[in-house]
């Protein structure tokens, strides 16, 4: 026989695997669920106690520290000793501290600790009670790896260290992640958790709030409840920020907390990267003001242009950073040697089972020494009081064993008594001794008593864990300093992008456009213009319209439907560019099908009505809440007739006035309240009745709200000329009319372009068919009457007005 014998590669390997995936799990990665220790933990805790590193005693040197437990316990290598012991000493990694440490320990920047020859460490008082009592038997000791010594199991502790402070690992196949607590919660908890065994969770979630993380921020309250109840799920975690105005006026982000376990060089890195990415493009300097004071404290300052936008900054460094993250709630730890995910309850229970254990191991231990040491008081006091005969057999005896035994048999002894008696120092015979070792004995009679009744009552025992509960909650509890809070699932794109006025202009050919409202620049009534955009000769500006970014971009077809887009979403081009083609943003658009009118709204549950008017002359008008669904692929806005087409929409309330415009000068004014409202699918009513066999066709739609007298009309032609006339100069007829005349129609003038209510403190916006553009003040516009041809707007030379539109006061920026 050689002694080798064929084994199956794959079962060898398979079975090897999993011996070793389970030393990994069980005595390297996880915690377990009575002390939430691991084991390099336990041994490193065990050490410093072994070594007399309490709370109360010096500092001494991290590297005999870790010298010891390799030494006894741990042969793994110096550098993991170490790593884990730093981590115990790092107050942004623990709620409570078990280490209490002295020199270098790392930075929430992610530097290292000093080398363990320059730092010294002792422990905390935390982690004193995780030890205490560790030497009245409470825990199983077995052999270290060499079996020179002992070490314990598990620590008695009395805290709920696993709760408290939280646990992370990476074992083999399988992690843990548990979030660290509000001593003072658990502790509510757990003594509501003795005082009703069958508490539902709800009930426990009123003393255990969620998680408190040691660096504070902002935690969601969704999935709090999820992950106690399955010991699995993610929670939405941010950092805490706030929004000043600095010294010199810019407006400010102050970061003074950050998501638990982020490194902070790393989030100040991904907020540079993403500044230069054009992601966060608004801010002009960003410093790291932290010091011993304030442990965090990030200076963002924004750019003078983004006064007010302190809110929009911080949604996208919400967005793009680590200031807001998902800390995934893993509650897996070894339970009876085996790996499982708790729910919270579960959790709390096995720690009241082991301190049910603990202390009742301890009550055994301490009656054991009551009762050893009352018996010893028995011994000695039935000498005393035959102190004499005593002291003669004692005389008598020729040996220590002869009196021993002697003392035994006469007076009844046990060898511990006699041999306690022969102990006994002279000074002891006096009177007041007796007394005193009466007064003792009396005393263990009550211990003894005591802890006789824990023992044998399970009421007494649970009410002397809660007696230890409430100690521990009084003595180490605190207040929170993560803010549970509802937090947006998301954060939308709206939240990211700057409120702003745009120019939205659309041109004949289709090509649509946002332009900031700045570009504009102002000019003179009579200027030349500048250009609105590179056009192609046959193409021409027929719309233009002034919005918020945030706003929703009606597009109404010459067809009687409508789309909608977020303004936010529409291409951003400059002044010159020619912008993107409609039908590249409207996919539904048909091919036969141009656009009318464009009209933004902030959400469709305003109150009000559409009023749409057509080339007929014929309008209608119908709630706004009947259009919140449009989709992708439009929506019928109104039924037209044959030949007709829709020429604007505008938004209208119950005692507006609307006046409808011709191309040969017509306007007729009536109530909104005269058209009936109704559903969106349908034809409407007569507005205005033009003349067959003039041509004649509606231009535009003007809105006076509440019937304004006060308020003006500004009419423009092709030629480029303009003139104000106040209201009051329209009388109000029913609907239905020929209208009166708003402009004298001549070859000078050319046909009525635009008809408009203005209050006089706008600027008007003139385009031309060949691209150019002029923004002037509307006071430059003189008032005249409605027969008057007008006053010169804009040189229009071998071109002519297609479109004019004023910027209200509110739109501005």
């Amino acid at each position: 026989m050689t002694g080798i014998q064929p084994v199956d590669i794959t079962s060898e390997v398979k079975s090897n695997f999993i011996n070793y995936a389970m030393n990994v799990i069980v005595d390297r990665a996880l915690p377990d669920v009575r002390d939430g220790m691991k084991p390099v933990q336990r041994r490193i805790m065990y050490a410093m106690l072994q070594e007399g590193l309490v709370s109360n005693h010096k500092h001494a040197k991290s590297a005999s520290v870790v010298g010891e437990v390799m030494k006894k316990y741990h042969p793994h290598g110096d550098s993991a000793i170490y790593d884990a012991m730093v981590r115990l000493g790092q107050w942004w990694n623990l709620r409570y501290t078990l280490v209490d440490p002295q020199g270098n320990f790392g930075s929430m920047d992610g530097d290292m600790a000093a080398a363990m020859r320059y730092t010294e460490a002792r422990m905390t008082k935390v982690a004193e009670e995780i030890l205490a009592d560790l030497e009245k038997e409470t825990v199983d000791l077995k052999p270290n790896y060499d079996e020179t010594t002992v070490e314990p199991t598990v620590l008695p502790s009395a805290v709920p260290n696993l709760l408290i402070n939280g646990a992370s690992g990476i074992a083999v196949g399988m992690a843990t992640n548990i979030p660290p607590h509000n001593l003072t919660e658990i502790c509510n908890g757990l003594l509501a958790l003795i005082d009703k065994p069958n508490i539902t969770l709800d009930e426990m979630m009123t003393h255990v709030k969620g998680p408190d993380f040691p660096t504070g921020g902002r935690i969601s309250a969704q999935g709090i409840r999820e992950a106690y109840a399955t010991g699995h799920a993610g929670l939405k975690i941010r950092g805490k920020a706030r929004i000043e105005e600095s010294k010199n006026g810019r407006t400010q982000i102050i970061i003074s907390e950050i998501p638990y376990q982020l490194n902070k060089t790393n989030l100040l890195q991904t907020i540079s990267q993403m500044y230069k990415a054009g992601k966060i493009p608004d801010i002009s300097a960003l410093r790291d003001e932290s010091d011993r004071k304030e442990p965090v404290r990030i200076v963002i300052e924004l750019k003078r242009s983004a006064a007010g936008m302190g809110t929009l900054v911080l949604n996208q460094l919400y967005k793009y950073t680590q200031l807001q993250s998902t800390y995934t709630v893993i509650n897996l730890s070894i339970v009876n040697g085996e790996p499982r995910v708790l729910p919270l309850i579960d959790t709390m229970g096995y720690f009241l089972k082991h301190r049910q254990e603990v202390v009742t191991r301890r009550t055994q231990y301490d009656l054991k020494k009551a009762q050893a040491r009352a018996h010893i008081l028995e011994g000695l006091l039935k000498a005393l009081d035959h102190i004499d005969a005593v002291i003669e057999l004692i005389r008598a005896s020729k040996t220590a064993a002869e009196a021993r035994d002697g003392l035994m048999v006469r007076f009844e002894l046990s060898e511990e008594q006699a041999q306690a008696i022969l102990d006994m120092r002279l000074q002891r015979l006096v009177g007041l001794e007796r007394e005193r070792l009466q007064g003792e004995y009396d005393e263990l009679q009550k211990t003894i008593a005591f802890l006789q009744s824990i023992l044998g009552d399970q009421g007494i025992l649970w009410r002397e864990i809660k007696k230890e509960i409430r100690d521990i909650r009084d003595r180490y509890g605190d207040e929170r300093r993560s803010v549970i809070t509802v937090l947006e699932e998301d954060i939308n794109k709206e939240d990211l992008i700057a409120v702003e006025d745009m120019v939205i202009t659309m041109t004949k050919a289709g090509y649509l456009k946002r332009t900031n409202l700045d570009a504009y620049r102002a000019q003179s009534r009579g200027g030349r213009g500048s250009s609105g955009g590179k056009l192609r000769e046959e193409d021409a500006n027929t719309n233009v319209f002034v919005g918020s970014t945030h706003d929703y971009l009606l597009i109404f077809t010459d067809q009687g439907r409508v789309f909608r887009e977020k303004i936010y979403d529409l291409p951003e081009a400059g002044r010159d560019a020619k912008g993107t083609h409609i039908r590249n943003l409207l996919p539904g658009l048909r091919e036969d099908e141009n656009i009318a009118s464009v009209l933004s709204v902030k959400d469709f549950s305003q109150p009000g009505y559409f009023l749409f008017a057509t080339e007929s002359g014929m309008v209608k008008k119908t709630l706004i809440t009947e259009y919140g669904n449009i989709t992708s692929a439009g929506l019928i806005a109104i039924n037209l007739q044959d030949n007709d087409e829709l020429i604007g929409v505008r938004i209208v309330q119950d005692g507006d006035d609307v006046v409808l415009a011709s191309r040969n000068g017509k306007a007729m004014r009536f109530k909104a309240e005269e058209v009936r409202a109704t559903g969106r699918a349908t034809q409407g009513v007569i507005g205005i009745r033009l003349r067959e066999n003039e041509q004649d066709a509606v231009v535009s739609m003007a809105w006076i709200p509440g019937g304004d007298e006060n308020s003006e009309l500004l009419v423009v032609s092709e030629c480029g000329l303009g003139k104000r006339t106040p209201v009051s100069d329209y009388p109000a007829k029913g609907r239905g009319g020929m209208g009166v005349i708003t402009l004298d129609v001549t070859d000078k003038t050319g046909k009525l372009v635009a008809l408009t209510r203005v209050a006089g403190d706008e600027e008007l916006m003139v385009l031309t068919g060949k691209g150019t553009v002029i923004r002037t003040r509307v006071e430059e516009v003189r008032v005249t009457g409605r027969n008057a041809q007008g006053v010169k707007i804009i040189n229009v030379n071998n071109d002519s007005v297609i479109s004019a539109f004023p910027i209200r006061k509110e739109e501005e920026l």
